[in-house]
């Protein structure tokens, strides 16, 4: 018998560097730990230190290897400093996810100017350094690459009821991953998104904590886990999605159905 080879259908990630980012709660800290069980050398950033070090703990005690940087998404130097220093740990990048985020619950019309920026900076002007800086090593090295951006189903479906900024943001994030894709496609490095609906997370759960439950509009009734983002993470990280680039993957339980 002939034997059939699916020579992509792996999620072993073994000799990848991957950077996180916004790894101190949430989508981001169940990111980090899923990319270092799938073998790869992971490097987390966020802003609270000793989240940063019980994660980190937590990764090498299960037998991955993890260093952690502090970052301030709105800092462009610091982005451009935290690459260098990140890619002489382990060295260079190979996988970033661009998950680091702020939401606002606020409308157009009241959201104050320092908030205005302080979300535009964290969630696409970093994000957009953060990937250039990725992939211009990248480049310079002729090395495949991976970038996951996390953007939202709000890019895509908003109510009116506030969070038009955060909504803004994650709509320019799917469009960021369309442009750079087409951009850096003929240097390998693949450029895709995962736009998640309700997950339960840190944000989330402040959130809900002033909308009440919402899952009653929701066909499925409930909110989705993060480990329910795995399979997604993976497949754009993994072999598998070699041929995948500039795509946005929505992920929402059929929270949107219509």
């Amino acid at each position: 018998m002939t034997e059939f080879s699916l020579p992509n259908a792996t999620q072993n990630l073994q000799g990848q560097v991957a950077f996180v980012t916004g790894a101190t709660s949430g989508l981001g800290w169940r990111f980090a730990k899923v990319l270092s069980a799938a073998g790869a050398k992971v490097i987390i950033s966020g802003r609270r230190q000793e989240r940063l070090e019980k994660l980190s703990k937590e990764i090498r005690e299960s037998g991955g290897e993890c260093a952690w940087f502090t970052l301030d998404m709105t800092d462009a130097a610091a982005i451009e400093q935290v690459i260098e220093d990140a890619s002489n740990v382990f060295g260079t990048i190979t996988i970033l996810i661009n998950n680091a985020g702020i939401a606002d619950a606020q409308l157009a019309t009241k959201i104050e100017i320092d908030l205005i920026d302080r979300v535009l900076a964290t969630n696409i002007r970093g994000p957009f350094i953060l990937a250039r800086e990725v992939a211009k090593r990248l480049i310079k090295q002729k090395l495949a690459g991976r970038i996951i951006n996390i953007s939202s189903m709000a890019a895509f479906s908003y109510d009116g009821h506030g969070a038009a900024l955060y909504a803004t943001t994650k709509g320019a994030m799917a469009r960021m991953t369309e442009a750079l894709s087409a951009e850096w496609s003929r240097f390998n490095v693949n450029v895709n998104a995962i736009a998640p609906g309700l997950f339960k997370s840190e944000m989330t759960d402040g959130m809900l904590d002033r909308m009440g439950d919402i899952t009653v509009h929701f066909p499925r009734k409930r909110i989705a886990l993060a480990e329910q983002l795995d399979s997604t993470l993976l497949y754009l990280c993994s072999p598998a999605a070699e041929c995948v680039t500039g795509t946005v993957i929505k992920v929402d339980d059929g929270q949107m159905a219509k």
